[in-house]
């Protein structure tokens, strides 16, 4: 099925919307070019705050189309609204086919002025600036309709000059992709990090305990504004190989009377996914260690705090963690308890369950993973 096949329904995306808009005033606007089925804002289940984002569905596609066309990023609450298709299919916004990735935009270029540099290159299906509390962050992304436009866009416009700002242009890719990316350039890693070594250090001294190493083609010792060094500096060889070797041989060792850390240096975006995917396995290891070995407990006595409870269910094994619920240094009547191992839970829950712990009966069960 092509991509114009896929937004053959008359039923429009609106984002950005401020917070205070209504229904009925999405439905007075978009009434004004044709009939207006049904308008429904996205809204928090709990709090029924707005999301930001709603869905407007016409009678007719023509008259969804006549929307998209005269009324994109008009203002409604002070706020200029972002029209697109709406996109049930979500393989079209993940596969990354026509989706072009912006970076180095000028603070002042918001989702228009991004759309109308942009749309000479071919149809649009969503152009978007990211931003903050404190405006844009510098990127932002345009989805066209097809592969050739997005090619044509990323051949024009990656260098040009755009608000004194040279941008970036390239395709988009996902995650799973970047990530991928940053970890093939660890592989093949040419320039190296090494920090304390204090500030009795310039360019030359550095260069000449590493050049042995391999051939450097260049050296930077930080300084601050006086000139004297920070105690971190970068060196960078013609080789992979030079730079692993001195890594491996230099991190640890005793520079200027100090150990210094040596190691691949890293941009930010890099040290960010590392940290990230570093976070997520512990997560994932905390989750696979209380799985189906945490108990949920309530009913506690008040008198009950974290030390008591461990004590009353250590018999039952290994215990790797206690936590009694409290509110402002007082027991909430509930809490939580880890054992090493299902086994060991299931007999604490099996022996402790109503019995009776100062002066409550306790109610066990198995906690529910979230």
């Amino acid at each position: 099925m092509s991509v114009e096949a896929k937004y053959r329904q008359a039923s429009l995306y609106v984002g950005d919307l401020h917070e205070d808009v209504t229904e009925n005033m999405l439905f007075m606007k978009f009434s004004t070019v044709g009939t207006v089925l049904s308008i429904r804002i996205c809204r928090d289940l709990v709090t029924r705050h707005s999301l930001g984002y709603a869905y407007v569905n016409f009678l007719h596609v023509a008259d969804a189309q006549k929307a998209l066309d005269t009324m994109n990023f008009d203002l409604i609450q002070g706020k200029s609204i972002r029209l697109m298709w709406s996109q049930r299919d979500s393989y079209l916004r993940k596969s990354g086919i026509g989706n072009v990735f912006i970076k180095n935009l000028d603070k002042s270029i918001d989702n228009k002025t991004l759309y109308e540099h942009f749309s000479v290159f071919g149809k649009i299906l969503s152009s978007k600036v990211m931003c903050d509390d404190q405006g844009s962050r510098g990127y932002g992304f345009v989805h066209f309709q097809n592969q050739i436009s997005a090619d044509r866009a990323i051949e024009e416009m990656n260098g040009r000059l755009l608000k004194d700002c040279r941008l970036f242009v390239g395709p988009f890719k996902n995650r799973k992709d970047r990530e991928a990316e940053l970890q093939n350039k660890a592989n093949e890693f040419t320039n190296v990090y090494i920090k304390n070594f204090g500030d009795d250090m310039n360019d030359e001294k550095l260069k000449e305990i590493f050049c042995q190493y391999g051939k450097i083609l260049s050296v930077k010792v930080m300084t601050d504004s006086s000139g004297k060094s920070k105690g971190f500096g970068f060196v960078s060889f013609d080789t992979h190989e030079a730079a692993k070797r001195a890594v491996d041989i230099m991190n640890g060792r005793d520079i200027c009377g100090q150990q210094v850390f040596v190691g691949r240096a890293q941009k930010k975006a890099e040290r960010q996914a590392e940290l990230k995917q570093m976070f997520e396995q512990q997560k994932q290891e905390r989750l696979w260690r209380c799985r189906g070995v945490k108990l949920y407990i309530k009913n506690l006595d008040e008198t009950i705090d974290e030390e008591k409870l461990r004590r009353e269910f250590s018999s039952f094994g290994s215990v790797s963690r206690v936590k009694v619920m409290q509110e402002e240094g007082r027991s909430k009547g509930y809490g939580l308890i880890c054992f090493s191992s299902p086994e060991e839970a299931s007999k604490a829950m099996a022996e402790m369950n109503g019995r009776i712990l100062g002066s409550k009966a306790l109610h066990i069960a198995v906690a529910q993973r979230p």
